[in-house]
């Protein structure tokens, strides 16, 4: 079985039960980690992913392996966790999770945004740029990265006091 069949072989036999623990599969890579590989599945969802929704999806999914010939009879390490901030953004529900931060939006024309999300829907998203606001759809997005901030504006509105 080659990787990518491999791979889709596994993303089809997972997303069933990520999903029914409410979260979407967001990747799955095999990674050979020295002898053994590395099996990482990210998972996520509207409001985040808290330790004890990783613990049921690590469940499910290494009874799931256990059951079929996915990852073959060589040892390997399951590793379930939420994607991390440096993610691309790349689909509307990315976007969404990610309201009030601070991105960098690369465009498609090559052109790069910087500004705060103040909304994203179907079609698109609503940044604030120096505040501007401004609408971008995702047609003309090529992907978006969430900037590192050391202090949000959300931090900022009810902790000085």
């Amino acid at each position: 079985m080659g990787s990518a069949s491999s791979r889709d072989h596994l993303i089809k036999l997972l997303e069933p039960l990520v999903s029914a623990e409410g979260l979407d599969l967001e990747d799955i890579t095999v990674t050979q980690a020295g002898k053994r590989r590395l099996l990482r599945v990210i998972v996520d969802r509207d409001g985040g992913v808290s330790l004890d929704d990783v613990a049921d999806v690590s469940q499910a999914v290494s009874a799931a392996l256990d059951d079929d010939d996915a990852m073959g009879q060589a040892a390997y390490t399951l590793e379930v966790s939420s994607p991390g901030v440096d993610r691309p953004l790349t689909e509307p529900r990315h976007w969404r999770r990610a309201a009030k931060r601070l991105v960098k939006a690369e465009m498609r024309d090559g052109t790069v945004v910087e500004g705060r999300i103040t909304a994203a829907d179907e079609s698109g998203v609503d940044l604030d740029i120096a505040g501007a606001a401004r609408r971008l759809d995702y047609e003309d997005l090529a992907r978006g990265r969430v900037q590192v901030e050391f202090r949000r504006i959300d931090d900022v509105d009810g902790d000085e006091g």
